[in-house]
């Protein structure tokens, strides 16, 4: 497995493991962790993105991370 491999398995899994915790009810989507695993999985999926130069997919990996990054403040204000 690559260097690239790895981040983007990392930034994938941890994306899907706050899907699975959400649809199994043990993360609500509306705490912190949630939008956290959804952030750092959101910039490693990026990050990998950009060493694979797919520019669809640092879009999408980017703009994940951003919406989560937004969430989360618009949680910690309430």
């Amino acid at each position: 497995m690559s260097y690239t491999d790895i981040i983007s398995t990392i930034g994938v899994s941890l994306i899907l493991l706050a899907f699975f915790l959400n649809t199994f009810k043990y993360l609500n989507d509306t705490s912190k962790s949630y939008f956290i695993l959804n952030i750092i999985g959101g910039a490693f999926a990026c990050y990998g993105s950009v060493l694979l130069n797919s520019l669809p997919f640092i879009i999408l990996e980017g703009t994940w991370s951003l919406v989560a990054i937004i969430g989360l403040i618009k949680n910690l204000k309430q």
